[in-house]
């Protein structure tokens, strides 16, 4: 594995709990795309993930969605198929056919120029996925050679529906002009505008490109080829390749035209007029295969986007031989005459050397060995009787296995398919089910560590709980671990074992919510609802400490607990201090009238001459305030004193 292969982050990372990243395949502009495996279904898929830096972009997000909903609403077998669209965390991904192969890009590379049936084969696929993209509304807006897919079995697709927009809305922005300059049509130029028939064009370039190995237009900077395109015609291919029968010369010039109501309306339209040539020409599509050599490398497409979903492969295209003359076939035939004596000669030779090498192989050499058989999914029992079968020895080795069910074999030593003597020790990993894993003192972190901790012993981390707490804002104040089987969540703050595969939410702190006491209303409310609490009611309470029409206190959260943004509370507002009867205490005597306002709270005032009279002598003829009225404790009350008999 490449350097950049082992520093790559996802590599061995399970996305969305679903997709095991296995390895890169290619790295563009935009996204990097991973073979993966679907834990659930089993099978491989293709990982396509937008760049980390573009999360944010609306209209990089935007075309991630529109491809996987271009590919979902088609149902063509030369259409790469999306299964997957999602987000995990901030990464957003699809997941695609996985297609083993090479492009069509890579195809040109190695051969140049196609023969003529090569040619008809692959257009005639890359039309059929086209027609049913046009059939369904679809625009692909980037056809081209790194889009079109050879597969090792033989198929030919064509992919990555990044640009594509529905026929109806067919006006694209300058930022939206991303195809390749070489297939762009005149009027995408000229108008920004695009509908099927600017996919034609770009067909008529890439068919111009495989008859003769070039394309139609060559310039220093990306503005000459435009300008190209919207003023010159495209040359017949037979210019440049004599070989290019006059009918295909036609169905390059009509799908190429400048303006598009002089082209085929829609790929269907063309892949008529592709099959009538077809039978014209006595041409039947054949299979293109390739030969994966496994190599995984970064490839970027010369509009600097993603343009394969394909390891690297070294082609092989089946032999696909044009007619030839009467002048070469009788030619061919004479050189075939002249070297048959040789040949038969040869051949003796070469039987006798089998003859003797069959010996050698079956008796010391590696036809002696045998094939260690694929055990994944077996139980231990049977992954013996099958190696035993092979005449191999079994020797059991338990490992931990988030992927493979407990009891089940995860892989062998030597790995599966590798050739060995017989009555040789395979060792069988069989799994243990997911490791454990311990935690103590997570509470009291920074939620950026916490988050890494578990991630890194393999557990899923979801969003975020936020609480008001007496904690510094972003600590964690509680960990809650649910475990994948199911179960009752278990309390992992301070100390726990579980297991890895397991998913845990973050209670993180908020730090203390802001204190409202003694605030205007207006001000309170604007404190809590920056917070994110809302202020339900409002109601008053007279108290001695707090001026009238501040705030004494918010009622307790409904259920207890720490606050969390999109509670509900009330403020309860002072209406000043309590206010209580005057006692009336006219016709008492002095003294009595003074105890019985001070035995309420209430101060006393009168003429310090009244003092040297005896109190039996003295009578309250008035008082102010008056005896019943509201007054706040510690008001004065004045009176007047008159003498008795």
């Amino acid at each position: 594995m490449s350097t950049s292969q082992q520093t790559d982050p996802l590599i061995g990372r399970l996305v969305d709990g679903r997709y095991r990243v296995r390895a890169r395949i290619a790295r563009g502009g935009m996204a990097t795309v991973y073979v993966a495996t679907d834990l659930r279904l089993e099978r491989r898929v293709a990982l396509k993930v937008m760049h980390g830096h573009l999360s944010d972009d609306s209209v990089f997000q935007s075309r991630f969605i529109q491809e996987a909903r271009a590919a979902a609403r088609l149902a063509d077998p030369h259409v790469v198929n999306v299964f997957d669209q999602g987000q995990d965390g901030d990464m957003a991904y699809l997941v695609m056919e996985y297609l083993p192969g090479i492009t069509l890009r890579e195809l040109l590379k190695e051969q140049r120029r196609l023969t003529i049936p090569q040619a008809i084969s692959i257009m005639d696929a890359i039309l059929s996925g086209l027609a049913a993209a046009h059939r369904a509304g679809i625009v692909h807006r980037d056809v081209k050679p790194e889009n079109v897919l050879l597969a090792e079995d033989g198929r030919i697709k064509i992919g990555d529906f990044g640009l594509a927009r529905a026929t109806t809305a067919n006006t694209a922005t300058g930022a939206q002009l991303l195809g390749t300059i070489a297939y762009l049509a005149p009027e995408l130029v000229t108008r920004g505008t695009a509908d099927a028939r600017s996919d034609i064009y770009a067909l008529g370039i890439m068919l111009y490109e495989m008859l003769t190995g070039e394309q139609p237009y060559r310039g220093e900077q990306p503005m000459q080829i435009a300008y190209q395109h919207a003023t010159d015609s495209v040359p017949r291919p037979s210019v440049k390749n004599p070989g290019v029968p006059e009918q295909l010369d036609e169905l390059v010039l009509w799908s190429t035209e400048k303006l598009p109501d002089d082209r085929p309306l829609d790929a269907r339209v063309m892949l008529e007029r592709l099959r009538e040539i077809e039978r014209e020409l006595g041409v039947s599509p054949q299979v293109t295969r390739t030969v994966g050599t496994g190599v995984v490398r970064d490839e970027t497409g010369a509009s600097g986007e993603l343009t394969k979903v394909l390891p690297a492969a070294v082609t092989g295209p089946a032999a696909i031989v044009d007619d030839v003359d009467n002048t070469s076939r009788l030619r061919q035939a004479s050189r075939r005459r002249s070297r048959k004596g040789a040949w038969i000669l040869v051949l003796v030779v070469v039987l006798t050397a089998f003859a003797g090498g069959v010996g050698w192989w079956f008796g010391s050499g590696p036809g002696s060995q045998v094939a260690v058989p694929d055990l994944g999914g077996l139980t231990f029992e049977q992954a013996q009787s099958a190696l035993a079968g092979e005449t191999l020895i079994a020797a059991e080795q338990g490992v931990h296995s988030l992927e493979v069910e407990r009891g089940l074999v995860v892989e062998t030593d030597p790995e599966a398919g590798a050739r060995v003597d017989k009555e040789t020790e395979v060792t069988v990993r069989v799994s243990l089910g997911p490791a454990e894993v311990s935690f103590t003192g997570l509470t009291g972190q920074a939620e950026d560590d916490v988050r890494a901790q578990l991630e890194g012993a393999r557990i899923a981390v979801g969003e975020n709980e936020d609480f008001y707490t007496d904690a510094e804002s972003g600590l964690v104040v509680g960990v809650l671990v649910t475990p994948r089987d199911g179960g009752d969540p278990v309390e992992c703050g301070e100390e726990c074992t579980v297991n890895e595969g397991d998913s845990a939410i973050l209670s993180v702190s908020l730090g203390p919510l802001p204190s409202v006491r003694d605030m205007t209303e207006s001000d309170a409310r604007t404190t809590l609802e920056g917070a994110g609490i809302e202020v339900a009611s409002v109601s008053q309470e007279a108290s001695t400490e707090i001026a009238e029409g501040r705030v004494i206190y918010m009622t307790d959260r409904e259920g207890g607990g720490w606050w969390r943004p999109g509670d509900r509370t009330s403020l309860v507002i002072s209406s000043g201090p309590p206010l209580f009867p005057v006692p009336d205490v006219v016709g008492m005597t002095r003294d009595s009238a003074a105890d019985a306002l001070r035995a309420e709270g209430f101060e006393v005032n009168y003429s310090a001459l009244w003092n040297v009279w005896p109190d039996d002598l003295t009578e309250v003829s008035t008082q102010d305030p008056a005896g019943s009225s509201m007054r706040v404790r510690g008001t004065t009350v004045t009176l007047q004193i008159t003498v008795t008999g």
